[in-house]
């Protein structure tokens, strides 16, 4: 597939965005120690943005569903270089509580509506592989972009981390001006249209399937430290290792899975990447506590989980015609809430006093409901939907299907 260069502009902002989002939970204690408040209070940073996020997506979609992307995306980059901006400069907790929320408005609808222009801009039959171009900038900031901003967090300044975040959306927002083609708006775009489309039980089906099934990887990712740590038996200097193998491995799954969804469709894509999640995990269950391990389990259990997010996103806009970019920024936003579910569930069995391998099995159980519910989607919505596209002889045939 050649490269568009307005796919690479996506992929900017898929790099600012996934610094911005994941970058906090590696100098959230320099933050807290720098103005003054304890860890917990602290922590209000990473639910204010995933916050943002869930508020943002639906919201801002419907605001611009009038406007072209082009300047739709330009304006969500503005949003993001302005309010990371003023977070890098906030001089209390307040301040940085409402920056944070505001800088996680743009990101769901980013990633909304640069899935549906990066599908505009493929070849027919390579969508999936240009939506993971896009996602691309988010497994890019993991291996390289996050571990970088945590070193100069804890050796200069969060600050610094974030001031180049925020030059990071700025970049985003020049290479957008300047590469990204002008998509006309769909002056048949109705609001109310789009937002029916949660009227329907299939649209609440898929936020099911994003939202438990990809809780699975957080159950698991969100412990990796205290994981390979206490019961891997690596020391705390090797967990930025461990990061950048698993940040690695999410750059190849991404590739993989926009690959897989374009050949075998995406619903069946999903499925597979939710079945191997599941079976990986419950492998590291079982495997964690052998140190030679720790590095290759964490590689791969990374390119398995993220090979999901273009074929989440490829049955997203298949099954919303009309409403495809209110639906693909809806799964930003459930993708957010697994990350909440998936965090909330795997600490459980802490709580009771289990080692840190068990949140695995918690992300064992979720990662195989996402396949039985996508499994669910195949069977009940997208097969009766190819059903409704085909020609029939018949009349008693058409009725059957």
């Amino acid at each position: 597939m050649s490269i568009n260069k307005g796919l690479i502009a996506l992929a900017f902002g898929g790099l600012a965005i996934g610094m911005t989002e994941f970058t906090m939970m590696g100098i959230l204690p320099d933050i807290a120690a720098d103005i003054e408040i304890d860890i917990p209070t602290a922590s209000n940073l990473i639910g204010l943005y995933a916050l943002g996020v869930v508020v943002g997506a639906p919201t801002l979609v419907a605001a611009t569903s009038k406007y072209p992307a082009k300047k739709v995306l330009l304006f969500l980059m503005l949003l993001f270089f302005v309010f990371n901006a003023i977070f890098t400069f906030a001089p209390n907790h307040w301040s940085l509580f409402a920056s944070r929320f505001i800088s996680g408005l743009p990101h769901g609808a980013f990633f909304g509506i640069g899935s549906v222009v990066a599908a505009k801009l493929a070849k027919p039959g390579k969508e999936a592989q240009a939506i993971s171009m896009m996602f691309t900038g988010m497994t890019i900031a993991n291996l390289a972009g996050v571990p970088l901003g945590t070193y100069i967090g804890h050796h200069y300044s969060w600050r610094f981390t974030y001031g180049a975040i925020s030059l990071l959306g700025l970049i985003t927002f020049l290479a957008i001006y300047f590469w990204m083609p002008v998509i006309p708006a769909n002056k048949n775009n109705n609001v109310v249209q789009q937002i029916s489309y949660f009227k329907r039980w299939d649209a609440w089906l898929m936020v099911a399937v994003i939202a438990i099934g990809t809780g699975g990887l957080f159950a698991w990712i969100s412990y990796i430290s205290k994981l390979v740590t206490t019961v891997s038996g690596l020391s705390p200097d090797q967990v930025s290792t461990v990061m950048i193998l698993i940040g690695a491995g999410m750059l190849v799954g991404n590739l993989i899975g926009g690959r897989l969804a374009d050949r075998i469709s995406p619903s069946k894509a999903a499925i597979t990447s939710f079945a191997a999640m599941a079976c990986c995990l419950l492998i590291l269950f079982f495997v964690a506590h052998i140190t030679a391990l720790a590095y290759p389990m964490a590689f791969i259990t990374g390119m398995i989980a993220f090979s999901i997010g273009s074929p989440l996103q490829m049955m997203l806009i298949n099954n919303a015609k009309g409403a495809e970019t209110f639906a693909a920024a809806g799964g930003q936003a459930s993708f957010n809430i697994g990350n909440s579910l998936g965090a909330y569930f795997g600490a459980i069995p802490i709580a009771y006093g289990f080692a840190y391998n068990y949140p695995s099995l918690i992300g064992v159980a979720m990662a195989a409901t996402g396949a039985v519910l996508a499994y669910i989607f195949l069977q009940k919505v997208e097969k009766k939907q190819n059903q409704k596209g085909r020609k029939f002889e018949s009349l008693e045939e058409l009725e059957q299907a």
